[in-house]
């Protein structure tokens, strides 16, 4: 038997840990809004500037969820219905004019989602499996079958598992970690209440 043992939900400015609300900013701008989270961080991170919006937003969710975690056998799931479109715009948008071609590596780096499982591993030293889904919603059954399979194997000792969307400004990042002792039953109807 799993449970969950935290889970974050980030949205319109607000963040709530275990169904509580922990911040509620007075700027839904999602650019404002990340950076305000960011700074009440105690860990610098300078690479966060750099990522793109949906690094940052899974950076922050992950900072949430593992801020006490000593555990590095973790593996990630992550999901979103968009993949890295956001950024794939802005680098489309760089290469699209025959005049103007100045292709920018910096935002190139970020047209692959599996980039802010990348930077969540990086900076939490995890070197555990790992997968970047990409469906129409969260896949409740599938997530719920993999991450008791990782467990169940030893594959892992907990996971990470998150749906991060950012796309033209609209944002939302529900993440949450599973392990043996938790807070919530590790089950469907859960799992739903959690990502919805």
């Amino acid at each position: 038997m799993y449970s969950v043992s935290k889970y974050i939900h980030i949205e319109n400015g607000s963040i709530f840990e275990n169904g509580k609300q922990i911040v509620d900013s007075n700027t839904t701008d999602f650019s404002e809004f990340i950076k305000q989270v960011y700074r009440n961080f105690e860990h610098i991170y300078p690479k966060f500037y750099k990522m793109d919006d949906l690094c940052k937003l899974a950076y922050i969710a992950s900072e949430l969820v593992l801020k006490d975690e000593t555990e590095k056998d973790i593996a990630l799931l992550f999901s979103n219905n968009e993949g890295s479109l956001d950024t794939d715009y802005k680098h489309q948008q760089s290469i699209q004019n025959n005049d103007a071609y100045f292709p920018s590596p910096a935002v190139f780096v970020y047209t692959l989602p599996n980039i802010a499982i990348g930077e969540v591993s990086i900076r939490h030293q995890l070197k555990s499996e790992s997968a970047f889904f990409i469906a129409s919603e969260y896949q409740t059954d599938y997530m719920h079958q993999y991450t008791e399979h990782l467990l169940r194997t030893n594959k892992a000792k907990k996971v990470l598992c998150g749906w991060v969307h950012c796309l033209n400004g609209a944002y939302k990042a529900c993440f949450y970690l599973v392990e043996t002792n938790g807070i919530l039953e590790h089950n469907n109807q859960n799992i739903k209440q959690i990502t919805k």
